[in-house]
């Protein structure tokens, strides 16, 4: 499993407060203000509805509760990256009805949105075990959520690509169409250009074909990716590199593919559907009056 990145909590407290703000808007829960008192107190469970399920985001549901009532106890009982089943409790909460079911929907968002991250992660590293190949997420995020979907695609077992656009140059399709216009050679010179610009950064050059693999691994580039090839097309490219750069497939990736893709000798796979086509798990908070 590839290091897991720390949670920005600077930025989750932004989206808390945002998540929040949107659900409070400026009369707040006018639900649970008319029908629950203030005096009251419960106690509630976090539930996992799912028959099988990687654990993510466990401490952000916790920060909601401690964003609406610190004195609401929030106590986990799994930790991210427990395979968890159905009908296993995750966390338990005690303290003001009002905070817990006023957070309810806001804590059960950001959870089972990670947890179906974390488990779609877990399904396609598990396709690659018997292999070096590395399963990476990229950069096709929920916008402002990317350092937390990232979090939960490491916590499933699979790696992380570049976290943006200043970690890693990349010269991708539309960048190489751009330095054609001034002649041939076009990912020589984007290469040469990217290295003087920020030598302290590693390249990765996007290739559509073989001759393009062959003029990228030519420039000495750390990376390259092999952009909707097919398997025939990979092992010729793993061949004509030889081992002088990363290579990565990418573009029609699906998990059937993953299994043979693995035995090409290519050293990493890349999916944006770690990120951008999971199903939020079924997850549910369920709550009682405290005796």
């Amino acid at each position: 499993m590839s290091r897991i990145p720390e949670i920005d909590w600077k930025r989750v407290n932004i989206l808390i407060d945002l998540a929040l703000e949107e659900d409070l808007g400026d009369a707040g829960d006018t639900t649970t203000v008319s029908c629950v008192p203030e005096s009251a107190r419960a106690n509630a469970v976090l539930l996992c509805k799912e028959d099988e399920m990687i654990l993510a985001g466990i401490e952000v549901a916790a920060g909601v509760f401690a964003k609406i009532d610190p004195s609401v106890e929030f106590t986990a009982l799994k930790k991210d990256g427990d395979l968890c089943k159905r009908g296993e409790l995750l966390a338990r909460i005690s303290g003001p009805a009002r905070a817990i079911l006023t957070g309810e929907r806001t804590a059960l968002n950001f959870i089972q949105r990670l947890c179906g991250v974390a488990t779609m992660s877990h399904i396609y590293a598990r396709e690659l075990a018997d292999s070096s190949c590395v399963v990476l997420d990229t950069r096709k995020t929920t916008p402002g959520y990317r350092n937390l979907e990232k979090y939960a695609v490491a916590v499933g077992g699979a790696g992380n690509h570049r976290i943006g656009l200043f970690d890693r140059i990349m010269i991708k399709d539309n960048h190489r169409e751009m330095a054609a216009l001034e002649g041939d050679g076009a990912i020589t010179r984007a290469v040469s250009r990217a290295r003087a610009a920020y030598p302290q950064l590693e390249i990765e050059v996007e290739a559509d074909t073989l001759d393009e693999v062959a003029e990228a691994a030519n420039c000495a580039v750390e990376h390259i990716m092999l952009d909707n090839m097919s398997d025939d097309e990979m092992k010729k490219a793993v061949a004509i590199v030889a081992g002088r750069a990363k290579l990565e497939a990418s573009g029609g990736i699906t998990l059937k593919r993953l299994a043979s893709i693995g035995k090409i000798g290519v050293d990493f796979v890349s999916s944006g559907a770690l990120t951008h086509s999971v199903r939020s798990m079924d997850i549910s908070l369920d709550i009682e009056v405290a005796k």
